[in-house]
């Protein structure tokens, strides 16, 4: 059975690149391109992993990391946050709100396809 993916990304061309990159290499995929869905989305589609975006219209990524860890249910899922935010810092603050992985944007397919292999 394929392993399933959510792809939180509210950019177009970022959204359709992860999920064509993950469909080519076997993986189910979900699109979701609006922060306020993504936690439905998630209870929905149980992923074995979220690629999150952090800067999301409505809700932040951030703060859908840490309702993902504050969710019994969900909290065992690994979040790899794909992100623009590559300042001082970031990488802890995103960490800290419960991201087990981190990319800065803009990705790399080889570096992102092995972020995605190592959390699940």
């Amino acid at each position: 059975m394929a392993k399933r993916i959510l792809v939180v990304e509210d950019n177009d061309l970022n959204r359709k690149l992860f999920c064509d990159l993950l469909r080519a290499k076997g993986f189910e995929v979900e699109p979701v391109a609006d922060g306020r869905a993504a936690l439905d989305r998630t209870r929905a589609f149980f992923p074995d992993l979220v690629v999150m975006d952090i800067q999301l219209p409505n809700v932040s990524g951030l703060e859908l990391i840490e309702r993902i860890k504050r969710d019994e249910g969900l909290r065992a899922i690994p979040v790899l946050a794909v992100t623009a935010y590559a300042g001082k810092g970031d990488e802890e603050r995103i960490r800290e709100a419960g991201a087990e992985g981190y990319l800065a944007k803009p990705v790399s397919i080889a570096p992102f396809l092995q972020a995605v292999t190592s959390l699940l």
